[in-house]
């Protein structure tokens, strides 16, 4: 049983590694499309790429890009709730 168990949380956690990848480079890369619209709307100010760059400087200590984290968390939460739900209620 113990065996199973890990294979399922080895499994989850692939899965959900890859999860958050894909996620986190789709919301980089819709930022870096923000900016650079951005860059174009504010008349040009400065070399686009430093622009850009500073931009998701400032994203990558954002608290969006913080909760792109709960890919692990709610999953692992919903689990443990049905395994509750199912044993005890």
């Amino acid at each position: 049983m113990i065996f199973a168990f890990l294979r399922l949380a080895l499994v989850a956690f692939v899965l959900l590694t890859i999860a958050y990848g894909i996620v986190s480079l789709w919301s980089r890369q819709m930022r870096r499309r923000k900016l650079r619209k951005e860059w174009e709307a504010e008349g040009r100010p400065g070399d686009r790429r430093d622009y850009v760059e500073k931009g998701l400087d400032e994203y990558d200590d954002s608290f969006r890009r913080k909760l792109i984290l709960l890919i692990y968390i709610v999953p692992v939460l919903v689990v443990a709730f049905i395994v509750y739900a199912v044993n005890f209620m």
